[in-house]
Protein backbone atom coordinates (compact mmCIF):
# COMPACT_ATOMS: atom_id res chain seq x y z
CA UNK A 1 0.00 0.00 0.00
CA UNK A 2 0.95 3.33 -0.76
CA UNK A 3 0.45 6.90 0.24
CA UNK A 4 -2.63 8.17 -1.13
CA UNK A 5 -1.08 11.61 -1.99
CA UNK A 6 1.90 9.48 -3.89
CA UNK A 7 -0.96 6.93 -5.93
CA UNK A 8 -2.53 10.72 -7.30
CA UNK A 9 0.53 12.29 -7.98
CA UNK A 10 2.40 8.88 -9.65
CA UNK A 11 -0.59 9.00 -12.06
CA UNK A 12 -0.41 12.26 -13.40
CA UNK A 13 -3.47 13.67 -11.87
CA UNK A 14 -1.13 16.41 -9.78
CA UNK A 15 1.30 17.06 -7.51
CA UNK A 16 1.74 15.10 -3.49
CA UNK A 17 1.10 18.62 -2.42
CA UNK A 18 -2.19 19.71 -4.51
CA UNK A 19 -3.68 15.93 -3.98
CA UNK A 20 -2.86 16.17 -0.06
CA UNK A 21 -4.65 20.02 0.14
CA UNK A 22 -7.58 18.35 -2.15
CA UNK A 23 -7.48 15.48 0.78
CA UNK A 24 -7.37 18.16 3.25
CA UNK A 25 -10.71 20.05 1.82
CA UNK A 26 -12.29 16.55 1.99
CA UNK A 27 -12.73 16.55 -1.91
CA UNK A 28 -10.90 13.26 -1.76
CA UNK A 29 -13.12 9.65 -1.84
CA UNK A 30 -11.84 6.04 -0.75
CA UNK A 31 -13.63 3.31 -1.54
CA UNK A 32 -16.50 5.85 -0.83
CA UNK A 33 -15.46 7.57 2.45
CA UNK A 34 -13.91 10.58 2.63
CA UNK A 35 -9.64 10.27 2.46
CA UNK A 36 -7.56 11.81 5.38
CA UNK A 37 -4.17 12.96 5.31
CA UNK A 38 -2.25 9.63 5.94
CA UNK A 39 -4.45 7.66 4.52
CA UNK A 40 -2.94 4.61 2.36
CA UNK A 41 -4.42 2.33 -0.49
CA UNK A 42 -4.09 0.50 -3.47
CA UNK A 43 -4.37 1.02 -7.29
CA UNK A 44 -7.49 -1.38 -7.24
CA UNK A 45 -8.94 0.88 -4.66
CA UNK A 46 -11.52 2.97 -6.11
CA UNK A 47 -10.93 6.64 -5.59
CA UNK A 48 -12.81 9.67 -6.11
CA UNK A 49 -11.93 13.30 -6.65
CA UNK A 50 -14.48 15.67 -6.10
CA UNK A 51 -17.18 13.05 -7.27
CA UNK A 52 -15.49 11.72 -10.60
CA UNK A 53 -13.52 8.31 -10.64
CA UNK A 54 -9.84 8.10 -11.20
CA UNK A 55 -7.52 6.03 -13.04
CA UNK A 56 -4.99 4.65 -10.40
CA UNK A 57 -3.85 1.94 -12.06
CA UNK A 58 -1.82 4.30 -14.43
CA UNK A 59 0.81 4.33 -11.33
CA UNK A 60 3.82 2.26 -12.07
CA UNK A 61 6.58 1.49 -10.01
CA UNK A 62 9.07 0.14 -12.72
CA UNK A 63 12.09 1.82 -13.64
CA UNK A 64 11.54 5.47 -14.52
CA UNK A 65 11.63 5.78 -18.45
CA UNK A 66 12.34 9.21 -20.04
CA UNK A 67 12.07 10.01 -24.20
CA UNK A 68 12.07 13.27 -26.03
CA UNK A 69 10.53 14.09 -29.35
CA UNK A 70 11.66 16.96 -31.53
CA UNK A 71 7.98 18.19 -32.27
CA UNK A 72 7.45 19.88 -35.68
CA UNK A 73 5.37 23.28 -35.73
CA UNK A 74 1.83 22.36 -36.54
CA UNK A 75 1.39 19.54 -34.49
CA UNK A 76 -0.94 19.30 -31.13
CA UNK A 77 0.58 18.77 -27.47
CA UNK A 78 -3.22 16.90 -26.62
CA UNK A 79 -4.43 13.38 -27.04
CA UNK A 80 -7.92 14.54 -28.90
CA UNK A 81 -8.32 17.20 -31.19
CA UNK A 82 -11.91 17.72 -32.92
CA UNK A 83 -9.84 19.56 -36.26
CA UNK A 84 -8.38 16.42 -36.80
CA UNK A 85 -4.76 17.61 -36.37
CA UNK A 86 -1.67 15.49 -35.72
CA UNK A 87 -1.10 15.05 -31.98
CA UNK A 88 2.55 14.44 -30.03
CA UNK A 89 0.86 11.21 -29.03
CA UNK A 90 0.44 9.52 -32.53
CA UNK A 91 3.82 9.68 -32.16
CA UNK A 92 4.75 7.65 -29.10
CA UNK A 93 5.54 4.07 -28.08
CA UNK A 94 1.96 2.59 -26.67
CA UNK A 95 3.63 0.27 -23.93
CA UNK A 96 3.64 3.00 -21.23
CA UNK A 97 0.81 5.90 -20.22
CA UNK A 98 3.09 9.15 -21.08
CA UNK A 99 2.99 12.15 -19.35
CA UNK A 100 4.30 15.57 -21.32
CA UNK A 101 6.74 17.59 -19.54
CA UNK A 102 5.69 20.97 -20.20
CA UNK A 103 3.66 21.91 -23.43
CA UNK A 104 4.84 23.50 -26.79
CA UNK A 105 2.17 25.81 -28.56
CA UNK A 106 0.92 24.66 -32.04
CA UNK A 107 3.86 26.70 -33.93
CA UNK A 108 6.82 26.02 -31.74
CA UNK A 109 8.75 23.51 -32.62
CA UNK A 110 11.44 21.43 -31.04
CA UNK A 111 12.29 19.27 -27.44
CA UNK A 112 9.52 17.74 -25.65
CA UNK A 113 10.16 15.31 -23.32
CA UNK A 114 7.99 12.59 -21.74
CA UNK A 115 7.63 10.12 -18.78
CA UNK A 116 5.97 7.45 -17.15
CA UNK A 117 7.03 8.83 -14.07
CA UNK A 118 3.77 11.19 -13.19
CA UNK A 119 5.54 12.76 -9.89
CA UNK A 120 8.48 13.56 -11.93
CA UNK A 121 6.45 15.39 -14.55
CA UNK A 122 5.04 17.24 -11.95
CA UNK A 123 8.37 18.27 -9.97
CA UNK A 124 9.98 19.12 -13.49
CA UNK A 125 6.72 21.57 -14.23
CA UNK A 126 6.79 23.04 -10.81
CA UNK A 127 8.34 26.88 -10.65
CA UNK A 128 9.93 26.18 -7.80
CA UNK A 129 12.65 23.81 -9.68
CA UNK A 130 13.50 26.85 -11.54
CA UNK A 131 14.62 24.41 -14.53
CA UNK A 132 15.90 26.45 -17.44
CA UNK A 133 13.76 25.96 -20.40
CA UNK A 134 16.39 27.54 -23.75
CA UNK A 135 14.95 28.71 -26.75
CA UNK A 136 16.36 29.42 -30.23
CA UNK A 137 14.03 32.67 -31.36
CA UNK A 138 13.65 34.04 -35.11
CA UNK A 139 13.00 37.89 -34.29
CA UNK A 140 11.37 40.20 -37.13
CA UNK A 141 12.79 43.99 -36.30
CA UNK A 142 15.50 45.80 -35.58
CA UNK A 143 16.72 44.71 -31.97
CA UNK A 144 18.34 47.13 -29.89
CA UNK A 145 20.75 47.30 -26.74
CA UNK A 146 17.94 49.20 -25.02
CA UNK A 147 15.72 46.27 -25.63
CA UNK A 148 17.65 43.54 -24.36
CA UNK A 149 17.67 45.20 -21.23
CA UNK A 150 14.48 45.51 -20.46
CA UNK A 151 13.78 41.50 -21.72
CA UNK A 152 16.44 40.59 -19.50
CA UNK A 153 15.81 42.89 -16.69
CA UNK A 154 11.94 42.44 -16.83
CA UNK A 155 8.71 43.28 -18.21
CA UNK A 156 4.70 43.21 -16.90
CA UNK A 157 2.97 41.15 -18.39
CA UNK A 158 -1.02 40.77 -18.57
CA UNK A 159 0.29 37.23 -16.03
CA UNK A 160 2.89 39.37 -13.95
CA UNK A 161 6.23 39.91 -14.19
CA UNK A 162 8.55 38.35 -16.70
CA UNK A 163 12.10 38.27 -17.87
CA UNK A 164 14.75 36.06 -19.86
CA UNK A 165 17.46 34.81 -17.53
CA UNK A 166 19.93 35.01 -20.01
CA UNK A 167 19.72 36.27 -23.71
CA UNK A 168 22.51 36.10 -25.97
CA UNK A 169 22.41 36.61 -30.35
CA UNK A 170 22.35 33.28 -32.25
CA UNK A 171 23.45 34.57 -35.30
CA UNK A 172 22.41 35.97 -38.60
CA UNK A 173 20.68 39.44 -39.82
CA UNK A 174 18.06 41.80 -40.72
CA UNK A 175 14.80 39.27 -41.46
CA UNK A 176 16.84 36.01 -40.27
CA UNK A 177 18.03 36.84 -36.88
CA UNK A 178 18.57 34.29 -34.59
CA UNK A 179 18.42 34.88 -30.36
CA UNK A 180 19.00 32.33 -27.76
CA UNK A 181 17.09 32.98 -24.83
CA UNK A 182 16.60 31.08 -21.36
CA UNK A 183 13.55 31.04 -19.33
CA UNK A 184 13.27 28.98 -15.67
CA UNK A 185 9.90 29.08 -16.05
CA UNK A 186 6.95 27.55 -18.50
CA UNK A 187 4.06 30.14 -18.74
CA UNK A 188 1.98 30.01 -21.13
CA UNK A 189 3.62 31.76 -25.07
CA UNK A 190 6.50 33.26 -22.58
CA UNK A 191 8.88 33.77 -25.12
CA UNK A 192 6.76 35.26 -28.04
CA UNK A 193 4.43 37.82 -25.37
CA UNK A 194 7.99 38.84 -24.21
CA UNK A 195 9.37 39.82 -27.61
CA UNK A 196 5.83 41.26 -28.67
CA UNK A 197 5.64 43.10 -25.32
CA UNK A 198 8.54 45.78 -27.09
CA UNK A 199 6.67 45.36 -30.77
CA UNK A 200 8.87 42.39 -32.21
CA UNK A 201 7.36 39.75 -34.31
CA UNK A 202 8.38 36.02 -33.36
CA UNK A 203 8.77 34.40 -37.25
CA UNK A 204 10.10 30.78 -35.67
CA UNK A 205 10.26 29.49 -31.97
CA UNK A 206 12.62 26.23 -31.45
CA UNK A 207 13.24 24.82 -27.56
CA UNK A 208 16.59 23.17 -27.80
CA UNK A 209 17.46 22.46 -24.13
CA UNK A 210 15.33 21.49 -20.87
CA UNK A 211 17.68 21.43 -17.73
CA UNK A 212 20.88 19.20 -18.76
CA UNK A 213 18.94 18.09 -21.80
CA UNK A 214 19.30 18.94 -24.86
CA UNK A 215 17.87 18.54 -28.55
CA UNK A 216 20.07 15.90 -30.15
CA UNK A 217 21.01 17.48 -33.47
CA UNK A 218 20.63 14.19 -35.69
CA UNK A 219 16.88 13.53 -34.05
CA UNK A 220 14.74 14.40 -37.43
CA UNK A 221 11.45 16.58 -37.15
CA UNK A 222 8.67 14.43 -35.33
CA UNK A 223 11.16 11.15 -34.40
CA UNK A 224 11.51 10.28 -30.41
CA UNK A 225 14.00 8.44 -28.58
CA UNK A 226 14.56 7.28 -25.07
CA UNK A 227 17.15 9.24 -22.91
CA UNK A 228 20.02 7.02 -21.30
CA UNK A 229 20.02 5.94 -17.53
CA UNK A 230 22.99 8.78 -16.53
CA UNK A 231 20.11 11.45 -18.20
CA UNK A 232 17.13 10.11 -16.69
CA UNK A 233 19.33 9.96 -13.11
CA UNK A 234 20.08 13.92 -13.76
CA UNK A 235 16.34 14.58 -14.23
CA UNK A 236 15.62 12.66 -10.95
CA UNK A 237 17.89 15.00 -9.66
CA UNK A 238 17.22 17.88 -10.66
CA UNK A 239 13.58 17.04 -9.31
CA UNK A 240 14.56 16.41 -6.10
CA UNK A 241 14.01 12.64 -6.90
Amino acid sequence: MYKLQKLIANAGYGSRRWAEKLIGQGRVEVNNKTAQIGDKCTIYDSVKIDGRKIDLKRYNEAKTKVLILNKQAGVICANKDTKGRKSVYDLLPKENRWVMVGRLDLNTSGLLLFTNNGDLANKLMHPSTEIDREYAVRVLGRVEKKDIVKLTQGIELDDGFAKFSRLSIGGGSGANCWYKVVLKEGRKREVRRLWEALGFRVSRLIRVRFGEVRLPKNLKTNQMDYLKPDQVKLLLKSAGL
